[in-house]
């Protein structure tokens, strides 16, 4: 057995060798990836290098070896296939000059076609509208006849539903700022300040809000909700001058359903109570304790958890114990793998799903837990490994729940896709400018997302829609100008 001494001096050996491997690895990350060099890495010393790591990797006490399965690349569609519903604007006939200068000598055999593609900007149009004012003739004491004005979005105003969907996709599906909008309005034909977008965003917001609470409520009555909550700065005048102050975006939804987002300034329990009201069903998230809170302080609610985030949490460990990891890994692959199977073959039933699972899912399930206990009596408390541990054991039950709940998916990964528009849209607006305007934001990121997910053009969704409400008479059924079931006209 080794002594003391030996220990501290093989520990200290390894020490070295893992800085120089990390020394290593940044010089090479930063000769491979890194930006605004000029010169060309020489072939010789990233091989030197290379050689120099490969010595020392030999040297380490054991050596991992992964394999990673490939998918076979996807086939690339070929031009004329991705372009082939583009509309044709312009075609050019090239005739040789030989023809031109003698065209009778010729006959025409046949032709060679190609194409090419141009974009047009965006360009600023007007519509007239002429109302004819009419008098009676027999009887000039009548009043003249005037056919009533079109109803539009801005009562008064000059723009076209077309134009206030245009502004409302490129803030919150291209995420451009207002003001960016405003420096581009110029190229577009004529200048348009960036408060008139902001008062036709509101206007927007303000039409689409009885469509907003019909696709809440639709989701409060499906049975199965799926929730999460994205943080987002937001300007208070009320706070100190120049300060933001944070505030969140609360977001549910379904699988083949609509999502909803919803504005609070706080991320405290008692927000779930009013977002969700006297919803009853299966409730799934991540791990944060306001949705456990909810469900055991409401009865007919049933909360599931997400087994992404306990995937998460072993592969980020992974670079501390690979073997370990590896092994939890394999194992939530395995009813991932299940789950696919199921879903392509058309298992959809849930009192099938969950009997699927009960029988496939419980050996899987069994070793998971005991690989778990074992590496967390071994695992230092605060390291990687050991909170992966604590997670998973800790909502184990909430994670076993989907045996019970066939129409669950395992992971809450559909909602934070719905999310990421937003995310990338704070990154390049940075904040929201007033408190109040949270709300707008929410209900034209439920719709645009909404949109997305089934598979919607959101312009031509809300340029239809912001056109027929004003002239609609009955407001109160909306249900097919939701997302989920609009057609065009």
């Amino acid at each position: 057995m080794p002594s003391a001494e030996e220990l501290l001096e093989e520990n200290e050996s390894l020490k070295s060798e893992v800085a120089l491997l990390r020394a290593q690895i940044d010089w090479l990350r930063k000769q491979v990836f890194g930006g605004g060099k000029s010169e060309k890495l020489d072939d010789a010393q990233l091989n030197l290098r290379l050689g120099a790591l490969e010595k020392s990797a030999e040297k380490l006490p054991e050596k991992q070896v992964v394999s990673y399965e490939r998918a076979a690349p996807k086939e690339r569609p070929t031009p004329a296939e991705t372009f082939a519903n583009l509309p044709v604007v312009e075609t050019i006939e090239i005739i040789p000059d030989e023809v031109k200068a003698n065209p009778e000598a010729y006959e025409r055999i046949g032709e060679e076609r190609t194409f090419e593609v141009d974009i047009l900007q965006p360009k600023l149009v007007k519509r007239e509208i002429v109302r004819p004012k009419y008098r009676l003739k027999a009887d000039r004491s009548v009043a003249p006849l005037l056919a009533p004005a079109p109803p539009r979005p801005v009562p008064g105003g000059y723009a076209s539903a077309g134009l206030i969907a245009w502004v409302a996709l490129s803030k919150y599906v291209d995420h451009l700022p207002l003001y960016r909008l405003e420096q581009m309005s110029a190229r577009w034909g004529a200048p348009i300040s960036r408060q008139s977008m902001c008062d036709w965003i509101e206007v927007a917001s303000e039409w689409l809000a009885p469509i907003y609470r019909r696709m809440l409520i639709n989701l409060r009555a499906g049975g199965y909700l799926q929730a999460d909550e994205t943080p987002i700065r937001c300007h208070d005048p009320d706070e100190r001058k120049g300060t933001t102050t944070q505030g969140w975006l609360w977001v549910i939804s379904r699988p083949g359903g609509d999502v909803v987002f919803d504005w609070r300034l706080s991320r405290r329990h008692g927000e779930l109570n009013t977002l969700l009201a006297d919803y009853k069903g299966v409730l799934q998230s991540d791990g944060y304790e306001a949705y456990p809170n909810y469900a055991e302080n409401h009865e007919g609610v049933v909360w599931v958890g997400c087994w992404a985030h306990a995937r998460r949490k072993f592969n980020e460990a992974q670079p501390e114990a690979p073997k370990a990891t590896r092994v939890v890994l394999k194992l939530i692959a395995k009813m991932y793998r299940l789950e696919k199977q199921w879903d392509e073959s058309g298992q959809r039933d849930p009192a099938v799903r969950s009997q699927l699972r009960k029988e496939r899912f419980a050996r899987t399930l069994k070793w998971l837990m005991q690989v778990a206990v074992d590496l967390r009596k071994k695992a230092r408390p605060q390291s990687l490994l050991g909170r992966a541990c604590d997670y998973l054991l800790g909502h184990w039950d909430p994670l076993t729940a989907h045996l019970e709940h066939g129409q669950t998916r395992l992971d809450n990964n559909l909602v934070e896709n719905a999310i990421r528009p937003s995310a990338i849209g704070k990154k390049n607006w940075l904040f929201i400018g007033h408190p109040d305007a949270g709300q707008r934001s929410a209900i034209i990121y439920s719709i645009v997302v909404s949109c997305q997910r089934h598979g919607k053009d959101p312009h031509a969704y809300l340029r239809d829609v912001l056109t027929r409400l004003p002239a609609l008479t009955n407001r109160y059924d909306l249900d097919a100008l939701t997302p989920v079931n609009w057609k065009p006209q």
